[in-house]
């Protein structure tokens, strides 16, 4: 049985309940709202989300990067007269993330300004990465009329909002990154994995996955990229291995 609902809110929590709905925060004992945890998780019966499982894998790329903006920290930052090697540290460790952090903002806010579009919300925010957007999409896939942030849950024990699909069988997932070569923008197993668990939890087991890529850099840029029905159905099976061991760790389901 798969239950879905319609919500609009950013994914902080990573949690689900039973029925499609997101539970991304719970008001505490002191009665303040704080993120929900695994512990609350179990006492409400929720289900962890798509992203959440596929954080079990390493992400080498992911890690490459982090990495870099670690070095690139340590090249901008002097060390401050008479501070300790520890504070210095914690100081280069603060400035890249707050990079990736200010990189996160941004493409959290160009992903609303485009499905706030496909809404028919109208905003004057980012009207060049929009309209790249679109006219990839169009050209891949022709004109659609597109469903925005479904949030689902599935049977086995997992939850997501996806950020746009077509009911007869579309499934689009939009990233934010900076690139300024379309020749070279590449999509990795988490992406693939994550479309082919939205498909299936969205009850459209069949649908055709695309990643939207949209340049942060050049807001010109967009591209993309749709997985082949081998990949969806290899991600799917290497999802389901990342889902068993996620529950297995963390003694759930």
């Amino acid at each position: 049985m798969i239950e879905v609902k319609s919500s609009y809110t950013s994914e902080a929590g990573h949690w689900y309940s039973r029925d499609g709905d997101p539970r991304y925060t719970i008001i505490g004992k002191n009665g303040k709202v704080r993120n929900t945890t695994l512990r609350d998780a179990r006492e409400f019966n929720l289900v962890p989300s798509v992203t959440t499982i596929l954080n079990v894998a390493a992400k080498p790329a992911l890690t490459a990067w982090m990495q870099s903006q670690v070095l690139m920290a340590t090249m901008t930052l002097p060390r401050r007269e008479n501070e300790t090697e520890a504070a210095y540290i914690d100081r280069i460790i603060i400035d890249s993330k707050q990079q990736g952090r200010d990189a996160a903002d941004l493409g959290t806010e160009i992903h609303a300004a485009i499905e706030g579009f496909y809404e028919g919300k109208k905003s004057s925010r980012f009207p060049f990465h929009v309209e790249s957007c679109d006219k990839a999409l169009k050209a891949h896939f022709g004109a659609q009329k597109w469903i925005c942030e479904r949030a689902f849950s599935h049977e086995l024990g997992f939850g997501g909002k996806c950020d746009m699909h077509v009911p007869d069988g579309i499934v689009v997932d939009i990233k934010t990154k900076d690139f300024d070569d379309k020749t070279k923008v590449v999509g990795y197993d988490e992406h693939m994995m994550q479309l082919a668990a939205y498909r299936v939890g969205l009850g459209i087991p069949t649908a055709r996955c695309a990643n939207v890529f949209v340049s942060r850099t050049n807001p010109e840029l967009a591209v993309v990229m749709e997985w082949e029905e081998d990949d969806l159905k290899r991600g799917w099976d290497m999802f389901c291995s990342l889902l068993r061991f996620w529950q297995y760790k963390n003694q759930y389901e």
